[in-house]
């Protein structure tokens, strides 16, 4: 009995000291990875022609979530039209689209350097402070490097 009760005492004291951990990709999936999306789904609509059913299965996604990025109604959180320096990683990534829909790895490594490069220039900080009050973003800087 007295083994049960230390052994909830140790479990209370763990999860009350721990805090929760906050993986910089977790915030990634809900505000860059969408982001990145919605400016591939304008530009295959804009400069290619394609139509947004066409998008959305190319993209994984569905045809009204393809409408929402192009209403700006979804994906925006965070913007990255206008970051010039992944404007050349996502015209590579349309280009592969476009042209080599099969070298899916390859799309793949652009999309995390994309993802990498707006995670470095600090557009993410905010969100990972505002999921975890506990990170500062002038102490936590692990993005940056």
């Amino acid at each position: 009995m007295t083994y049960v009760h230390l052994y909830i005492l140790f479990l209370t004291k763990l999860t009350t000291v721990r805090k929760p951990l906050i993986i910089p990709c977790e915030i990634a999936s809900k505000a860059v990875v969408p982001a990145i999306k919605a400016v591939l789904a304008k530009k295959l609509i804009e400069t290619h022609g394609l139509r947004q059913d066409n998008v959305a299965e190319i993209l994984g996604i569905s045809q009204s979530a393809v409408s929402k990025y192009i209403r700006k109604v979804r994906g925006h959180i965070i913007e990255v039209d206008n970051i010039k320096e992944i404007q050349p990683t996502v015209n590579k990534m349309i280009e592969l689209i476009v042209n080599r829909p099969r070298e899916r790895a390859e799309f793949l490594k652009l999309f995390c350097r994309t993802c990498l490069t707006i995670r470095k220039k600090g557009f993410m900080c905010q969100f990972c402070e505002k999921t975890d009050p506990n990170i500062k973003m002038e102490k936590c800087g692990f993005c940056l490097v």
